[in-house]
């Protein structure tokens, strides 16, 4: 892309306004969200034909209050089961559903919940998203940290007692490139026990070389997993690309990553077919590749920077911890996240129930640990965040308050030898 889109930061030049309209309006102008750009891996997996068959199917409302209870009673969750699960007739059995999860996560999880922070090195991103803070268009402070302010925050955060830590950037190939990624793992390797990735999609030997660089697993966002909302909601760049997306995860543990991570960004699309697409994304590709650590992530929209372009569906709390409970029936063994959007009273009730992994010490702003982290103003210019946060707890004050729970907050519990 044309530096242009983000060279001032708070002004868009009028070729790039007039691209903007253009795109909005007229949907001929786009290129086709099916089709991979130059370099982009094309790999053979059935994986995507598997789930999208399941979800293309998926008719909720055939579901009954007999099939919810039917699901609950059997030992092992089926992907029929899961699917009544995730039904409104499963509405009015949500207590019977919460607690046929905490007895799964139980079982395979005991009482620990564990803890890890974000790091966002750069905001820059070439995509024109319509509902993302950091797209191309929106007037935003953009800022990429160097290599001393990367190993400055991440030393702050470190200094905390956190050991695990998830890098992340905008979509921007030229501004965040994957040796710059790269050297951002080394540093954190010095710092971490645990580094994950949550950036750009990319080829199988990119992935190869990040896990080199100390990368452990990878988190990516389908977003949704109806292409036709998809086409609407990603409108340029190299994100716009469906299949490329949906198949980076494959292409991780190609390249050798340990895990990957899946999500829909709830409220984006029909939040059920969502959440079921979700679910069987992780469900087929564990029984293909048996070794690797999988985990969902349960985001919903929340507001960002010019998000009036969009009519997100309500997925409630009530709903979310529905989606949640069945994820946990369904996938016993997956590890689930719940992220800083959600309130600290939602997160609080969720870990005894079926999540396992919770953010803290949030930041979705770009080199601000500083502040957030020790109290002092930071010497150095902060770019802007992504979305607001719920839960804005600090790393210890979240420790305490799940010690406190009578759970047992984890830090780690990997080993290299």
């Amino acid at each position: 892309m044309d530096n242009q889109y983000f060279v001032d930061s708070l002004s868009l030049s009028p070729a790039a306004l007039e691209k903007k309209h253009r795109l909005e309006s007229d949907p001929s102008s786009r290129k086709s969200h099916m089709e991979y750009l130059p370099g982009m891996e094309v790999i053979e997996s059935d994986i995507c034909d598997k789930v999208m068959a399941q979800m293309n199917s998926y008719d909720y409302s055939r579901y009954t209050a007999k099939d919810v209870k039917a699901a609950l009673s059997h030992e092992n969750c089926t992907i029929d089961d899961f699917k009544a699960l995730l039904s409104p007739a499963a509405e009015p059995f949500l207590e019977e559903m919460a607690q046929r999860a905490r007895i799964e996560t139980r079982k395979h999880f005991g009482n620990t919940v564990y803890l890890f922070t974000p790091l966002y090195i750069a905001n820059y991103c070439e995509n024109y998203c319509v509902y993302c803070g950091f797209n191309c268009y929106n007037k935003i402070n953009r800022m990429k940290l160097t290599y001393e302010q990367i190993e400055h925050e991440m030393k702050i955060i470190a200094d905390s007692g956190m050991e695990e830590i998830l890098i992340l950037t905008g979509e921007s190939h030229s501004m965040s490139d994957i040796k710059y990624i790269g050297e951002a793992c080394k540093l954190a390797r010095k710092y971490f026990r645990m580094v994950g990735l949550e950036i750009y999609p990319v080829n199988v030997e990119d992935y190869r070389y990040l896990r080199e660089c100390g990368a452990d697993y990878v988190t990516v966002f389908q977003e949704t997993y109806d292409p036709d909302r998809y086409e609407q909601l990603h409108l340029m760049g190299h994100k716009r690309v469906w299949p490329y997306r949906f198949n980076a995860q494959e292409r991780a543990l190609m390249g050798g990553m340990r895990g990957v991570a899946f999500s829909a960004l709830l409220g984006l699309a029909d939040f059920r077919k969502d959440a079921l697409a979700s679910a069987l994304h992780v469900y087929y590709l564990q029984r293909k590749y048996p070794h690797a650590e999988m985990s969902l992530s349960c985001p919903r929209l929340r507001p960002i920077i010019n998000n009036e372009k969009i009519n997100p569906q309500d997925v409630s709390e009530s709903r979310l911890c529905q989606i949640i409970c069945a994820y946990r029936i369904f996938l016993p063994f997956v590890g689930i996240t719940v992220s800083s959007r959600e309130s600290e009273s939602f997160r609080n009730g969720i870990v005894k129930i079926a999540a396992t992994k919770v953010s803290a010490g949030v930041s979705t702003g770009i080199g601000d640990h500083e502040s957030k982290y020790t109290g002092k103003e930071s010497e150095q210019p902060e770019g802007d965040e992504q979305f607001e946060i719920n839960d804005g707890r600090s790393f210890k004050k979240m420790y305490k308050d799940m010690a406190d729970e009578g759970l047992q907050p984890v830090l780690n519990d990997y080993l290299y030898v």
